[in-house]
């Protein structure tokens, strides 16, 4: 993805829910996102606590529904990174604060022995999850039907004055209109904490 025509199109793919896209994106940006999620993991207590896998899984479910929806507007793929890499950090930090403001003791976690530790399922990696379109088709399905016109306009490419043009109202309430749709069925998914990313 050299030049931004292929970068574009890129993009234009993950909007429309293109698996082969979303695996394109896990296979170029996993590696960073995990590497970012275990340099914000310092402690070694917040490491016995979050997997980095879980953690990249849910920034990447996250950024392909918000994609879908037309929230972003990246022009190359250095941009994709400082984006992914921001949703990484505030994850992280989101779910350090939640566990410490739950009064919970990092000292009183208990090693469990091997012979009690669970196999991991035979279940489709988390990255082939996240690639599935089940993800966007659910979040779709979530959407009330001027949400889901707002996302298909904003997903073609449309500019938010455009859109407010089209639909009425103006540019700034049909984005705000958006975003509150789409936080609200990330934090549905269990993909989003309360406070935007």
């Amino acid at each position: 993805m050299a030049d931004s025509d292929t970068f574009a199109h890129f993009i234009r793919r993950i909007r429309a829910g293109d698996s082969e896209a979303a695996r394109e994106l896990l296979q170029q940006y996993e590696a960073a996102i995990r590497l970012e999620v275990r340099l914000r993991l310092r402690d070694s207590r917040l490491r016995r606590l979050f997997d980095s896998m879980d953690i990249c899984q849910s920034v990447l479910g996250s950024f392909l529904v918000r994609a879908a929806a037309g929230q972003y507007d990246l022009d190359e793929p250095e941009q994709l990174l400082k984006l992914l890499v921001a949703m990484v950090r505030n994850k992280v930090a989101y779910h350090a604060r939640r566990h410490q403001t739950k009064a919970r003791d990092h000292r009183r976690n208990v090693t469990i022995a091997p012979d009690h530790w669970q196999v991991a399922a035979a279940d489709p990696s988390p990255s082939e999850v996240v690639a599935g379109r089940e993800l966007l088709h659910e979040f779709r399905q979530r959407l009330s039907e001027e949400e889901r016109l707002l996302a298909d306009l904003r997903a073609q490419g449309k500019g938010w004055a455009e859109i407010a043009t089209e639909l009425g109202g103006t540019a700034q309430g049909r984005r705000m209109q958006l975003t509150r749709a789409v936080e609200r069925i990330l934090r549905q998914l269990g993909l989003e904490q309360d406070s935007p990313e």
